[in-house]
């Protein structure tokens, strides 16, 4: 299609500017690859630093952007504030593969929900044949100590489908037209009755994305490269199609965090390079509210001796 342009058209065409995009993205990702190196040195040694200082990322989760912050419930608070003592994010395919591809690790201390002391996810960017980009993962489990699950049971059975579409390969692939196995009908019934509103953030562990191989990824990128140098040298080249519709609405069935992309990215790209800054709003929040309490000792005209200290109410947090 040709992009019309005031007074006649032009015969630049909206595949040439999608193409244009594309060169612009190869950019950025070799410019990620090299900010990447140069900044390890850097990371490795914020992380010895902060890891001196007591409670650093529950007060950096405390300032989450909204982005992140809609996701975190209640009691998923309570968790990450009294027992979260570091958070990492490794670009681990950045020197043979995808730097945009992320691996985002959580430690805790023992604590009253889980058994693990370390949680780690990995995201994957992978292309489609059909030219869809993005993250795809796989569901990790979480060792819940007995009535603790704050996913209900959700997390488990996200990871016992999975391991059972693992098992059974490509002769258990796609389920329409036939019966759902226990598992798919359990996961299923589960998400309906949970719903999104409520979701704990401990069900991202689940989330999985399409399903794209690495294979899968490697051909497609190289074939779409191909399709736009030919298309610079003047050829018509069509654009492949996405004939897995029923699939595509099949993955989405049993996603049980659809939007679980968008806070890796979130805590990939905001949260964890800025932590310092979130951390320093933390520590200005609670300078401003122990002013604020000051002000009204003051204009009210009380006067608290040391030994009333202990009874002057304390600061509340989102915990």
């Amino acid at each position: 299609m040709d992009v019309q342009t005031a007074g006649e058209e032009s015969t630049i065409t909206y595949q040439q500017l999608t193409d244009m995009e594309r060169e612009f993205d190869d950019v950025e990702t070799d410019i990620l690859r090299y900010q990447v190196r140069r900044q390890l040195p850097l990371f490795e040694r914020r992380h010895k630093l902060i890891s001196e200082i007591r409670g650093f990322w529950p007060l950096v989760m405390e300032q989450a952007p909204p982005d992140i912050d809609e996701y975190i419930q209640p009691s998923d608070s309570n968790l990450l504030v009294t027992a979260l003592t570091s958070l990492y994010v490794t670009h681990f395919e950045a020197e043979d593969g995808d730097p945009r591809s992320v691996a985002i690790r959580f430690e805790f201390d023992e604590n009253e929900y889980f058994e693990d002391r370390v949680i780690e996810k990995k995201f994957w960017h992978r292309t489609s044949k059909d030219g869809w980009t993005g993250f795809v993962s796989e569901p990790v489990d979480i060792k819940w100590k007995e009535g603790k699950d704050l996913t209900e049971g959700l997390l488990g059975l996200a990871k016992a489908l999975w391991d059972e579409e693992q098992a059974a390969g490509a002769n258990g692939a796609g389920s329409k037209g036939k019966e759902l196995t226990p598992n798919q009908k359990a996961l299923k019934d589960k998400i309906e009755a949970i719903g999104l509103g409520g979701l704990s953030f401990f069900a991202w562990f689940g989330y999985r994305g399409p399903k794209v191989s690495a294979e899968e990824s490697k051909l497609a990128t190289k074939e779409e490269k191909e399709r736009r140098e030919r298309r610079g040298a003047g050829e018509e080249v069509s654009t492949p199609k996405n004939d897995d519709d029923d699939e595509d609405d099949e993955e989405e069935e049993f996603e049980i965090f659809p939007s679980g992309d968008q806070l890796a990215l979130a805590i990939a790209e905001d949260l964890w390079p800025s932590a310092i800054k979130y951390f320093n709003q933390a520590q200005e929040d609670d300078a401003l509210s122990d002013a604020s309490f000051e002000d009204f000792d003051d204009e009210a005209g009380l006067s608290q001796v040391d030994s009333d200290e202990d009874e002057r109410p304390s600061k509340k947090r989102k915990a």
